[in-house]
């Protein structure tokens, strides 16, 4: 499975093992798209995008601070938006569902209501981030929003735009409407980058002699809003689709310049290590994650330790004898479940000699044919392999070192229609050709590892476990997956760092949580030893019995879990021991030292 996404010829992401002839191919493809785009000038502008700005100035060193800042808030918009709108996905499956038109009518209207009044949420949003992009220079002032008397309103109707929008993409994004997430991203990022840019502005024109301004030329316009726009759609974008790579050709193209390639990087780099705080993966991460989609992410590395042997199915598995097996049953076996292949083996009851697999489309394929024929009897049975399929007419089994002839078996002829129907047509129909006869297969002490590696770079439904030609078991990419989910989240519960924690963030706030309460005991054993070096008259003790007391102290003041494990009798002594140095009956010698009075 290849995930690939095209931008003029340039391939935007790769998620799958990509062969180099496929890569060509797609540039290829991608080159002839983009004649064809240019050809047909689709928006009359003689531009392959549907906006493009050019910027002549450049940028200054002091503006990497509020470029930074544009990059924290594109990681906490990417963090709020994938929380929430997975809560409200919960909510629209649990009581939704069966009002999906009135939900898209609903919504239709309330947005229609509450974006009218303000002037960024009227227009399109492709029309909003062209102006927003634009610099203030000529006839690019868009309803007065480069003049400076509307430029606190124009602050405050950003802001509203801003807000306002991310709460409708968090309700909206998942409703039964084909709607998108990559260019509301885009606006709310422009529309609080354009606020940003302006909050600059006016910072520069009411501290023009300042030392933090003195890179900027007299007389000439420092800072451009229209920049920190597009930093802010690029950072948007990143932060809800955890792409870096992607954005920055993006950007590139749609500036048509190389001066702000640097800023985007670093804008781009912010928001992905604050996005990476709160949780791993993108919004369309999450969605397969959330709808228990079998996907394997390549970009993922584990180690379990673990054969595929406690991994695998061994039980209810449904197989297909190779021969001597009525279609009646295997139309049975359709439909009263529901997998997607079933494996051929030799002698089901004892010897259970792995000979191929089948999908369900292919059984069912095969099946249908041979009924529209018209050539099978009711009581045909199926083979699946072509030693002990027999020539219809003949008696002649047809096997690849030898034909050997059979005596025909003399029948009394029918005497009733039933009969002369039951007996007519075939009665063995050779479903060899729809076998896979040489299906992936493993050993049981195979590495998990190394299994999940076939799912990712070779793509099958399904691997066939099998010791000594014998079918023993079989994995899916959904079993993997199970045990992956069941590791993480023994490890979260643990507080252990493992493979990227539970996928929902809650191992990420139980390690948190973790270090904090062993911060709390590391700032309590401070506390008790600067308190006994401040007691007068006291016994100090040696670090290691410091600890102990502090430990004890600790206990007392309840800083301790409750759940910590109960003291063994070795504690028990060794308690009693500092007992007994605390009241000087000890010797000396054993680490305990006495202050001067």
């Amino acid at each position: 499975m290849v995930r690939l996404r095209l931008n003029a010829n340039v391939p935007q992401e790769m998620a799958s093992y990509f062969p180099l002839k496929t890569l060509w191919r797609s540039y290829f493809c991608a080159l002839v798209a983009t004649a064809v785009l240019a050809a047909m000038n689709p928006f009359r502008t003689g531009q392959l995008v549907m906006f493009q700005v050019k910027y002549d100035r450049t940028w200054h060193f002091f503006e990497l601070i509020f470029f930074i800042l544009i990059g924290v808030f594109g990681g906490l918009y990417g963090a709020f938006v994938i929380k929430w709108n997975l809560r409200a996905q919960a909510f629209r499956k649990k009581c939704l569902t069966k009002y999906a038109i009135p939900e898209a009518v609903i919504l239709a209207g309330a947005t229609a209501l509450l974006c009218y009044p303000n002037m960024f949420l009227r227009i399109d949003m492709t029309e909003m981030m062209e102006m927003l992009f634009l610099e203030c220079e000529g006839d690019q002032d868009y309803d007065g929003i480069c003049e400076a008397k509307n430029r606190w309103s124009v602050v405050f109707s950003l802001f509203f735009a801003t807000t306002l929008r991310i709460l409708l993409v968090i309700i909206s994004y998942g409703c039964k409407v084909p709607a998108g997430i990559f260019v509301p991203s885009m606006a709310i990022g422009a529309s609080f980058g354009r606020m940003v840019g302006i909050l600059v502005q006016a910072l520069h024109e009411s501290f023009p002699n300042s030392r933090f301004f003195s890179a900027c030329e007299p007389d000439v316009a420092c800072i451009t809003p229209g920049t920190y726009a597009f930093l802010g759609a690029g950072a948007a974008l990143s932060g809800i689709m955890h792409i870096t790579i992607s954005v920055t050709v993006i950007m590139v193209e749609l500036t048509g310049a190389l001066t702000y390639i640097l800023p985007t990087m670093i804008v781009v780099g912010v928001t992905k290590a604050v996005g990476d705080r709160f949780g791993k993966g993108g919004i369309a991460d999450r969605m397969i994650w959330f709808n228990g989609f079998p996907f394997l992410d390549n970009k993922e590395e584990h180690s379990f330790g673990a054969p595929v042997s406690q991994v695998m199915t061994s039980t209810d598995i449904s197989v297909l004898p190779a021969s001597d097996f009525s279609v009646t049953a295997a139309e049975h076996i359709l439909n009263s479940t529901p997998f997607s292949g079933f494996p051929i083996v030799e002698d089901p009851q004892h010897s259970n000699i792995l000979l191929g697999y089948i999908g369900r489309t292919e059984l069912r394929f095969a099946i249908d044919r041979a009924r529209k024929a018209g050539l099978m009897s009711p009581n045909a049975k199926c083979s699946f392999t072509p030693s002990s399929a027999p020539q219809h007419g003949t008696g002649i089994s047809d096997t690849p070192q030898l034909r050997t002839p059979t005596t025909p078996i003399l029948t009394p002829p029918p005497l009733t229609f039933d009969a002369i129907a039951s007996s007519s047509g075939q009665q063995t129909v050779d479903f060899s050709p729809f076998v896979d006869a040489t299906p992936i297969t493993v050993h049981p002490r195979l590495p998990l590892e190394t299994v999940m590696e076939l799912f990712k770079k070779m793509g099958p439904r399904v691997i066939l476990v099998e010791h000594r030609g014998r079918l023993v078991g079989l994995v899916t990419v959904k079993d993997c997956l199970k045990y992956q989910f069941k590791v993480e989240a023994q490890d979260g519960a643990q507080g252990i760092g493992g493979n990227g924690g539970v996928r929902d963030g809650t191992g990420t706030g139980e390690r948190q949580q973790e270090r904090l309460r062993e911060g709390m005991r590391g700032l309590g054993k401070w506390l008790a030893d600067r308190l006994s070096f401040l007691s007068p008259g006291r016994l100090r003790l040696s670090p290691r019995r410091q600890g102990a007391s502090s430990l004890a102290s600790m206990d007392r003041n309840g800083w301790l879990d409750e759940r910590r494990e109960e003291r063994s009798p070795l504690r028990a002594a060794d308690d009693g021991h500092d007992r007994d140095i605390l009241d000087g009956t000890e010797d000396v010698d054993t680490g305990v030292e006495l202050d001067d009075r």
